[in-house]
């Protein structure tokens, strides 16, 4: 089941779904008094695990943002003013699975919270503009919970900064710069990343390119560069 609407300047998305089986911990089961696996639907059964519960609701302080389709625009290049608040949830009860000393299975309820802000508008009248975003969230995925390098029971802050350069011409340049900091539970330590590069539009969002140099440093590894050209074509 899925709902969206909208009352006066609140926006709402909320949906209810089967759990699935077939996820990135299919062939998985917990091992005694080890951390949790995201697996609760396949080893305690669609009685005790086969819903999850979403939503997400966000309040346009200023100029209306379309929740026509299901994702943002991200930046309207000063053609709007924008403040949105907004706040969601994941809920999959006992989602996850631990096993005690002797292999008993017990589910964890899967829980991930967020808030976040969002602010987007001109500078001045010379064709600048500023975007901003930031985030925090706090995911659950049960005790102790990893999954690779980017699926942790933990905390999450994140923060985006870009700007449009003055300029009269239909091509805009956007240097950015974006930064997050996570915690987590199972290491007791965190990972945390920086990015700063660069949007050229040259028609809008129909015809993009960006070029960015991305560092993740997680836990008390070495920081790994990613350097990044994408081309984006929208019709």
């Amino acid at each position: 089941m899925y709902l969206k609407g909208n009352f006066n300047k609140l926006q709402y998305r909320i949906s209810i779904n089967d759990a699935i089986t077939n996820n990135l911990q299919a062939n998985t089961t917990p091992t005694s008094n080890g951390a949790a696996v995201y697996s609760g639907r396949r080893l305690l059964g669609s009685k005790d695990a086969g819903r999850t519960y979403a939503g997400y609701f966000d309040y346009n302080f200023l100029d209306q943002e379309s929740n026509f389709l299901p994702y943002k625009v991200g930046t309207y290049l000063g053609g709007k003013k924008v403040f949105n608040v907004g706040a969601g949830f994941f809920l999959h009860p006992n989602g996850a699975v631990s096993a005690d000393g002797s292999g008993a299975l017990t589910g964890e309820d899967v829980s991930i919270f967020g808030i976040d802000a969002f602010y987007d508008a001109p500078v001045g009248d010379n064709g600048a503009a500023i975007t901003a975003y930031a985030l925090a969230q706090f995911n659950d995925y049960g005790k102790n919970y990893t999954l690779g390098r980017t699926y942790e029971t933990g905390s999450l802050i994140h923060g985006h900064l870009g700007y449009v350069i003055p300029s009269e011409s239909k091509t805009k340049f956007q240097p950015y710069f974006q930064f997050d900091n996570r915690q987590i539970d199972a290491l007791n330590d965190a990972a945390s990343s920086f990015g700063i590069g660069a949007n050229v539009y040259f028609s809008g969002h129909n015809s993009k390119l960006t070029l960015e140099y991305f560092s993740t440093k997680y836990a008390n590894t070495d920081a790994v560069g990613t350097l990044t050209l994408q081309a984006m074509i929208y019709i």
